[in-house]
């Protein structure tokens, strides 16, 4: 078996914000929204696809933020994309603890950790 490629990411998000993930993932991350298949519909929740990745964002019940697992987006321009996101209000807390790597944390609406870094940046594993 040899894993090619992730399809999606799925976050969890409380009932009934819908609109607030939009306003997260869709206006200010500028992905778009992807219609959920007909059957999956009525779970709430809404999805997002971008270059290469698809966010699903589905409603828990007794919904707790991922505050550790975390996906990490790579950005072509991680000042722009931290300035974009403290102009919306969103927190930012830069990270410089692995060398060669360019990265901010910040939350969605719902207190999921989301990363940032930058494109070209690679881990190095010593």
């Amino acid at each position: 078996m040899q894993i090619v490629t992730l399809d999606h990411i799925q976050l969890a998000m409380p009932a009934g914000e819908e609109a607030r993930a939009r306003q997260f993932y869709n206006q200010l991350l500028g992905l778009p929204e992807v219609a959920k298949p007909l059957p999956l519909q009525a779970r709430g929740g809404c999805w997002f696809q971008g270059p290469g990745i698809g966010i699903h964002l589905g409603v828990e019940a007794s919904f707790n933020p991922a505050r550790k697992a975390h996906p990490a987006f790579v950005v072509e321009d991680l000042a722009e994309c931290r300035h974009r996101l403290e102009a919306a209000g969103v927190p930012i807390t830069p990270d410089d603890s692995l060398p060669h790597v360019r990265r901010v944390y910040a939350n969605d609406p719902f207190g999921n950790r989301i990363e940032f870094m930058q494109q070209g940046d690679r881990f190095e594993v010593e």
